[in-house]
């Protein structure tokens, strides 16, 4: 779109910006739409930007009218505005290498897309004969044994405990930089699945893009950090719907730390209303290594993964529900719904080529109460248990 002047506008034959976007009203339309969260500043023509990025793109083999070549573009016309905005050094440099770590770190987790992935948080003191670290080992152990992967901080403590349950074929380290903790465990050092980030922005980005569920043992700081925000995340509905699994080390019973740590939730959180009752099923605690590692498991058993089409909310399962099971579904998870009910069916057009043989369950969503979501997801889970059992 070429940006309007304020005031009187001459004709176009008294006016140069104008007869260039005339000529070249099909680069505008392309360009039009595409960044709708700023006013454009209207003293630039961006016609003749817009064609050197297509040019750019289409050198580097890409297609600048595809969806994919658009956001290629729109990238480099952001990275162009910092020098109109006369930013300063450090904020482009925040941005280039905050670009760099991501495009990188997602080039590493790229040739792994199909395989399932846990990121597991927790301390990087814990001793390597403490009951926290034996547990870790033996619930990373379960998980690689069961084909998935994990990612950790690539520390010590519970961070080299899951590198060495599932050991180093099986893992990822996801470092930080820091001036106390800035070497790699001796198990992930040195594999090309190690990724060392400068920010913590970035790193937390992959520890919850990249995951399909997580485990948190006790820690410090960071761990509840690490805990919140995929709570955060998948309580508004900014990250799909994942398991979250507390473990305490064997025997803990109610004495616990993340026992502990749901009194405070309750008391504090529950009782004040910060948070509704269903949010506490976005979690679960355990001090079974093995009964973590089953929970994380069976939320997979039906349940595939998700996503928004507008706002039409589909689930992808493994296998469909009968129609019996769909009605109860509408009757008690009604709340879920904006309007009509839930129906099931293949993969919507806009789906293109994700999962196509998978059956759909989908429904106009109120994009709220994703703990209540959460308890729909186990309810076709023991649906399918049910329906494979007779």
């Amino acid at each position: 779109m070429i940006p309007r002047r304020r005031g009187r506008v001459r004709p176009s034959s008294a006016n140069p910006a104008r007869r260039l976007a005339a000529a070249d009203s099909r680069t505008a339309a392309r360009y039009h739409g595409l960044v709708k969260t700023e006013k454009q500043s209207p003293h630039l023509n961006e016609a003749p930007l817009i064609d050197a990025m297509d040019r750019v793109v289409r050198h580097a083999g890409g297609d600048p009218a595809s969806t994919y070549g658009k956001h290629i573009r729109e990238i480099m016309h952001t990275a162009v505005k910092l020098l109109r905005d006369d930013a300063e050094p450090g904020e482009v440099k925040l941005l280039s290498r905050s670009l760099k770590e991501l495009r990188y770190a997602l080039k590493v987790f790229r040739d792994y897309r199909d395989v399932r992935k846990i990121s597991i948080f927790g301390s990087a003191r814990t001793p390597t004969d403490h009951p926290d670290y034996l547990a870790a080992v033996e619930f990373s152990k379960h998980m690689a044994e069961a084909g998935w992967m994990v990612i950790t901080g690539a520390g010590d403590g519970i961070m080299r405990a899951g590198h060495h349950g599932a050991e180093r074929d099986k893992s990822f380290g996801v470092s930080i930089r820091l001036p106390f903790e800035t070497n790699a465990n001796d198990i992930i050092k040195g594999d090309d699945k190690l990724i060392t980030f400068r920010y913590f922005f970035t790193r937390k980005l992959m520890f919850m893009w990249e995951a399909h569920a997580v485990a948190l043992f006790p820690g410090g700081f960071g761990t509840q950090d690490e805990g919140f925000e995929a709570l955060t995340l998948i309580q508004t509905g900014k990250a799909p719907m994942a398991p979250i699994v507390m473990i305490d080390p064997p025997g803990a019973g109610d004495h616990g730390y993340w026992k502990h740590w749901d009194k405070y939730v309750e008391k504090s959180l529950l009782d004040n209303g910060w948070i509704s009752p269903e949010d506490q099923n976005l979690y679960w605690i355990t001090d079974d290594p093995a009964a973590a590692a089953q929970h994380v498991l069976a939320f997979y058993r039906n349940y595939h993964s998700e996503r928004f089409v507008r706002d039409t909310h589909v689930l992808r399962l493994n296998r469909p529900l009968t129609d019996e099971q769909l009605d109860a579904l509408n009757v008690d998870f009604a709340d879920l719904v904006k309007e009509d009910r839930m129906r099931q069916g293949g993969p919507l057009k806009e789906e293109r080529n994700e999962w196509p043989t998978l059956p759909r369950l989908y429904y106009v969503s109120n994009k709220r109460a994703y703990g209540r979501l959460r308890m729909m997801i186990d309810r076709i889970n023991t649906y399918d248990a049910q329906n494979t059992s007779t």
